[in-house]
């Protein structure tokens, strides 16, 4: 039978072995928690390196300045506006008078306008703009309508007349004061009416003016109006070539006989013209992001043949009056974006903002799964090598050179080294290393037992190589 004493010191070896394991899982919680808080702090800052690389996510909002609302400029404005509503991204339309009010507020950072719709030739050579071009999206050409019966096919001749040309601020205006200029036909009484759009074809079909002049696309509402009208004739530009030479954003084009209407052979004859190239263009720091998906949409919306161009010519990386965006010069050479063919802009923009972030992070975490381990398990070890050093010291002293080492102090002090040792709380895993901690200071307490007997042969440097 079992006495009550034994027990009682069974009991208390048992409290004492759960305390040393409890006070080892502690040491070990400790290490490794400093060991991870060190890899959060690195990992951390790289996160934040990397973020600040990172461009700003890109809105889902921005404006688009376009035209007047009757105008082709607004129609493909509506058009890339239910396109990009797809992408979740809200376009709003701001209508304007035309290509110079246009550039104007992209010129103005407080206009709160990001992209517009530019015609050719309107950006004064001489003046800056923080403008960049997204690309040529169609041809526009110089309609010239004029009521009579007699043939007209140079400007010139049109010389003392009423003429609507748009109203100041326009493109149409610029692009039709620029030509009559170089005609021959202001200054000779002639008269520049401010009407455009639908109210000058209205007067024009009234007698109330003598000539318009449009810059639209052939399906314009407008032009298929004054094409079928009665008393109404278009110009067929004998100098077209001569002033595609003398103005280099002009290109000359054909408007085939029965183009517009087959059935009833319209136009009756081919007509030669001018046009000017529209240019998406937006601020110069619009966001790479929308660049692509924008252009992703005016592709569907401009990629198709027209009466004067062939399918695939437009949009094209041609930058007019402004230099070309980087971004959108790389959309013409490689096409969108890997992720954004086959996933939602939203979705494949949020996955390239976390690879670019997570490249760098990758990068400082596969060190550190591995630095991590060697970390933890110095601190850990360093608990039992330090005293090593204590020992090495003892063992020094032992072999002093006049072999008078004071062995009571020593072994005094190798007591105090295992007192230490003893004291020791790391995890099981490494208790091999305290074990075999105990038995170097036992050897080295043999020896200097052994010291009382005989003297210690003072210890020799090592041979010189």
């Amino acid at each position: 039978m079992i006495q009550l004493p034994t027990l009682i010191k069974r009991w208390l070896r048992l409290l004492h072995r759960r305390r040393d394991n409890i006070e080892a899982a502690e040491v070990s919680v400790r290490e490794l928690a400093f060991v991870i808080l060190l890899a959060t702090v690195v990992i951390g800052s790289a996160f934040m390196i990397a973020y600040h690389f990172v461009r700003p996510a890109p809105p889902d909002h921005f404006v688009i300045s376009t035209g007047n609302e009757t105008g082709a400029y607004h129609l493909f404005g509506q058009r890339y506006r239910d396109l990009l509503a797809q992408e979740k991204i809200e376009v709003e339309l701001s209508p304007s008078t035309g290509s110079v009010e246009n550039l104007s507020r992209l010129d103005d950072p407080e206009s709160g306008v990001d992209v517009a719709l530019i015609q050719g030739g309107i950006a004064s050579a001489e003046q800056e703009h923080p403008v960049r071009s997204l690309g040529a999206i169609y041809y526009e050409p110089l309609w010239v309508f004029y009521r009579g019966t007699a043939e007209l096919t140079r400007l010139t001749q049109l010389a003392g007349k009423r003429i609507a040309a748009g109203p100041e601020g326009s493109g149409t205006r610029v692009l039709a004061v620029n030509m009559l200029k170089a005609s021959g036909a202001t200054g000779r009484n002639l008269i520049m009416s401010p009407l455009a759009g639908k109210a000058a074809a209205d007067a024009l079909i009234a007698g109330q003016i003598d000539a318009a002049l449009f810059v639209a696309a052939s399906d314009a509402p407008i032009v298929q109006q004054l094409l079928k009208a009665d008393d109404i004739r278009l110009m067929s530009l004998a100098h077209a070539e001569a002033l595609a030479q003398r103005f280099s954003y002009l290109s000359p084009v054909t408007l085939l006989r029965g183009t517009v209407d087959i059935a009833s052979d319209i136009p009756p004859r081919n007509v030669n013209m001018v046009a000017v190239t529209a240019h998406l263009v937006a601020r110069a720091d619009f966001h790479p992001a929308l660049v692509s998906v924008l252009l992703q949409a005016a592709t569907k919306v401009h990629n198709g043949a027209g009466v004067f161009h062939k399918a695939g010519e437009f949009p094209a990386a041609r930058g007019g009056d402004f230099p070309i965006s980087e971004d959108a010069a790389r959309y013409y050479k490689s096409g969108p974006p890997f992720l954004q063919r086959y996933m939602p802009f939203w979705v494949a923009n949020l996955i390239e903002r976390l690879l670019v972030l997570l490249v760098p992070l990758i990068a400082v975490l596969i060190p550190m799964m591995r630095i991590m381990p060697a970390l933890y398990d110095w601190r850990v070890k360093r608990k039992i090598f330090r005293w090593y050093r204590e020992l090495k010291e003892v063992e020094v002293s032992l072999h002093d050179a006049a072999g008078t080492a004071d062995t009571a102090a020593l072994l005094k002090r190798l007591d105090e080294i295992e007192v230490g040792v003893a004291e020791i709380r790391v995890p099981l895993t490494y208790w091999d290393y305290v074990y075999t901690l105990r038995g170097h200071i036992d050897l080295v307490r043999a020896r200097l037992i052994g010291t009382q007997a005989a003297p210690v042969a003072p210890l020799k440097p090592p041979p010189d190589r």
